[in-house]
């Protein structure tokens, strides 16, 4: 195993436990510029020690991502197996059905590598050189933990272009055709982890869909962003006597126009195809719903988009609020990485100002705890919500 040595005092945030070491901090002599991305190194403090196994890539800005400070651990299926096994375990404790994120990366100790699980069905994503290089080994992990019907490889994220990886999607074990039906909240869902976006279902809002769900009784609702009806139907199977569902994405609205026969809302859904911000600007003064839910993807891709992105946010909760009835309900998200959760809620109330409405803010929430965060890295939690209730 080759080494690569930390500048002087660039240890000391490893050892207080962070997983990550940045290019900076590092010696970047020949030698480390000449190990192939994603190699397994040795770190070792500026004086020799040696501080943790880590996955290295001398091209990135996140240049090492621990592994494990047992040097002496051999990195194999065995390794891989037993973090996989730990996963397990807590997701099982969490939720009583196998519908659920099972690996979110560095807070599971497999920096990396995303896994979320279908039932019988494991769809992974690959994000780093490191994982790459021991995706058979990983997978041959899952194997032994699991045994899933199948896997399917969405590895064609934006990450991956930034490790120099291609993006692939490919079953490495089986195939099932999609759609995939999945539970959640006593719910049958539809979803196409082939085609559809990231794993093809967005766990990380289950907690949120519940929280709206609690509202909805009798209520009208409005979801924006609908993707393949999260909130929708979770709004339906609560008692919600009217909800539409928007979305620009007449595949995933057919999957959840679908879902909603599956558990005999059909009655109570309608499913339109449109843009979320021109819907809002075409509602008539007096349209107001119970219940609006604004959960868009993200608006801020990278930092140069933050002031663009920051207006978006401000706008939307400006056309959300006009959309909301008198005491009803406002759910507004953002899942932009580079959107700090103050300056989201910063917008959001200047959106409700623009909008002439006040309020208060009920609920703020970030993921589903099935996508835990490492203690060390607050900028993980990408995901930020507010539930409010409108005067």
């Amino acid at each position: 195993m080759r080494s690569v040595t930390l500048r002087p005092e660039a240890h000391r945030r490893l050892l207080a436990g962070h997983p990550w070491v940045y290019s900076n901090e590092i010696v970047m002599d020949p030698a480390a510029k000449a190990i192939e991305p994603g190699s397994l190194v040795r770190l070792l403090q500026a004086d020799g020690r040696p501080l943790a196994q880590a996955f290295f890539n001398p091209q990135t800005l996140i240049a090492a991502r621990l592994l494990t400070r047992d040097l002496d651990a051999p990195i194999d299926a065995g390794f891989f197996a037993a973090r996989l096994e730990r996963a397990r375990r807590l997701r099982d404790r969490l939720y009583q059905a196998p519908y659920y994120r099972l690996v979110h990366a560095e807070a599971d100790g497999i920096p990396g590598a995303v896994v979320d699980r279908f039932g019988s069905l494991c769809v992974v994503q690959i994000n780093t050189a490191g994982m790459e290089r021991l995706q058979s080994v990983f997978l041959a992990a899952l194997e032994q933990v699991l045994a899933p019907e199948a896997i399917l490889m969405r590895s064609d994220s934006t990450a991956r272009t930034q490790e120099g990886l291609a993006a692939e999607v490919t079953w490495a074990k089986g195939k099932l055709d999609p759609p995939v039906e999945l539970l959640e909240n006593g719910l049958r869902f539809l979803c196409d982890p082939v085609g559809g976006q990231k794993t093809g279902w967005f766990y990380d809002q289950r907690e949120s869909r519940a929280a709206v769900a609690r509202l909805a009784a009798g209520a009208k609702v409005l979801d924006l962003y609908s993707y393949a009806g999260g909130f929708a139907l979770a709004a339906a199977g609560a008692g919600a006597s009217d909800v539409l569902a928007i979305d620009r994405s007449e595949a995933a609205l057919a999957l959840a126009e679908k879902a909603a026969g599956l558990n005999g809302l059909a009655g109570r859904c309608r499913f339109r195809r449109a843009e979320a911000f021109e819907a809002l600007e075409k509602l008539a003064p007096g349209d107001r719903f119970d219940i609006v839910v604004a959960d868009p993807p993200a608006f801020v891709k990278s930092k140069k988009d933050a002031k663009q992105g920051a207006r978006g946010y401000r706008k939307l909760a400006r056309l959300a609020a006009h959309a909301t009835a008198r005491e009803g309900f406002l759910f507004i998200a953002s899942c932009s990485h580079n959107m700090p959760a103050e300056e989201f809620g910063h917008q959001v109330a200047r959106g409700l100002i623009d909008a002439g409405r006040d309020g208060r803010i009920l609920r703020a929430a970030g993921a589903a705890a099935d996508h835990p965060q490492h203690p060390w890295l607050p900028e993980s939690a990408y995901l930020k919500s507010l539930l409010l209730q409108l005067d």
